[in-house]
């Protein structure tokens, strides 16, 4: 089961202007660490990649415990498209990055 979640930026408050866009957002989060991993159009899209990347999690069970860092939860969450950061990508399953994880 999917989880849809609040989201907010650590310090901005939420603001509900009328005429920005909202999307939907899958969120990996390590412990309090929240990181946004892809966004969709869609609520229905949005939950497929959300269960995609948690089999990947656990199909690669093995290696994330020998890497001794803590997997990736993912939850979605619907978010306004001006709170994603500037040069925002999208983040891989296992999200690692650059070697390191979130």
């Amino acid at each position: 089961m999917v989880t849809v979640l609040p989201f907010e930026l650590p310090g901005k408050k939420e603001s509900r202007q009328a005429g920005r866009d909202r999307v939907w957002a899958v969120v990996a989060m390590i412990g309090r660490r929240r990181r946004i991993a892809s966004v969709h159009a869609s609520r229905e899209a949005a939950l497929a990649d959300c269960q995609w990347r948690r089999e990947q999690v656990v199909a690669y069970a093995r290696f994330l415990e020998d890497a001794r860092d803590p997997a990736p939860d993912y939850h979605i969450a619907l978010i306004y498209k001006g709170e994603l950061p500037k040069g925002w990508m999208p983040m891989p399953a296992l999200g690692i990055l650059h070697g390191r994880f979130i």
